[in-house]
């Protein structure tokens, strides 16, 4: 019931997030981002877990060239079934991995997961508890329970649902941001 209940939330979030135009996932990355980088967790952070967007998700792409410099950015890579953590340095850096053809670093291997003070989450849906319901692959959920960092799910305030159907692999977020601002956890 409860997987059901998830492909159906799912799909009534890919139908949202096919009525977006490029220029609102724009604005509204901006807007999100304006708002994490005004936290005290974020300025406080050396290391910093994000993503490499897809082009249906917040719009990672500027934010991740904007910090580089100053704060150490790890992203992840698709191994089999785990993710696997590299350091990011530059656009040049990266490469279409062969298992979605999505972009992904190829710096350094990232295995001190103690020092991530920040885990930047995306998620295709959150609640006001945190739960977050990926996009059902579960290489979150298998990472997640490794890391001690404080965690923010990560997406526009249309994904916000009401309840996430939630099993015991799930993991909770300790924070989630939306371009409207901090949905939990603030």
């Amino acid at each position: 019931m409860i997987t059901e209940d998830k492909k159906q939330l799912r799909r009534l979030i890919r139908q949202k997030k096919g009525a977006m135009t490029d220029a609102q996932r724009t604005l509204w990355s901006q807007q999100l981002w304006h708002l994490l980088e005004e936290d005290a967790t974020f300025k406080q952070a050396q290391t910093v877990l994000c993503y490499y967007s897809l082009p249906d998700e917040v719009d990672t792409h500027t934010f991740v060239e904007r910090w580089k410099g100053s704060k150490r950015i790890l992203l992840p890579v698709v191994k089999g079934e785990e993710l696997e953590l590299r350091i990011y340095t530059g656009k040049e850096d990266l490469a279409v991995s062969e298992q979605f053809g999505i972009e992904e670093p190829t710096g350094t291997l990232f295995t001190q997961y103690d020092e991530i003070d920040l885990a930047l989450v995306p998620g295709m849906s959150f609640d006001a508890d945190g739960n977050r319901l990926g996009r059902g692959k579960g290489y979150y959920d298998r990472l997640l329970p490794q890391l001690t960092a404080y965690k923010v799910g990560i997406c526009f305030g249309f994904q916000v649902s009401p309840h996430i159907p939630c099993e015991e692999f799930d993991h909770r977020m300790d924070a989630v941001l939306t371009d409207e601002g901090w949905l939990t956890g603030k």
